[in-house]
């Protein structure tokens, strides 16, 4: 099956010890239940780390309205826009004083690269990160459909390990970040 969210929502409920689902439009509890709470977990594992799939690097496109107070110029977010990693100026992806306010960055820059995690289509999920997903989504469901605490806590716990291991896989897939700018060690010298 290829993954989507119908086949991640069936994996958790498996997991559960329910049976899948073909809709989310079907009617059944499990259905409701993975209706309500999709997109708002999926949303939150995806913005909990900077995954290198779901991170990308856009020019932002400035605003004609200028931000009452504090900053000079306002630009509009991406489409999809989960969180913000950094910002920096032209051909520079960081270092840039900004602030987040509803779907703008503000700042006083000319121009802004961002860089950021965006809602990435679940067909572009690695293996470990749709591991994760499904276990925190088995977690979830649980108490709704089960009414088992014992055992929602057990998910839980399965869901929390199963996420470092796929930040680990993750982890590994980049050079490690190195401290930039650091004002401790050049004073030093």
């Amino acid at each position: 099956m290829p993954l989507s969210a119908i086949a991640l929502c069936s994996r958790a409920l498996i997991k559960l010890g329910a049976g899948p689902i073909a809709s989310l439009d079907e009617g059944t509890a499990e259905a409701q239940v993975a209706t309500v709470l999709y997109a708002p977990i999926r949303d939150a594992l995806l913005a909990a780390h900077p995954w290198n799939f779901a991170t990308a690097q856009a020019t932002l496109a400035r605003l004609a309205a200028a931000p009452v107070a504090d900053f000079a110029h306002a630009y509009q977010l991406p489409a999809g826009h989960l969180r913000t990693l950094s910002a920096g100026g032209p051909g520079r992806g960081e270092r840039l004083v900004y602030r987040i306010a509803e779907d703008r960055l503000l700042t006083d820059a000319e121009a802004v690269s961002l860089t950021y995690i965006f809602r990435a289509d679940e067909s572009g999920y690695p293996p470990h990160v749709a591991e994760a997903l499904s276990a925190r989504l088995a977690a979830e469901f649980c108490l709704p459909l089960t009414e088992s605490t014992s055992r929602a806590d057990l998910l839980a716990r399965l869901a929390d390990e199963a996420f470092r291991a796929a930040r680990r896989v993750d982890a590994q897939e980049d050079t490690p970040r190195a401290l930039g700018h650091f004002p401790l060690v050049e004073v030093r010298g």
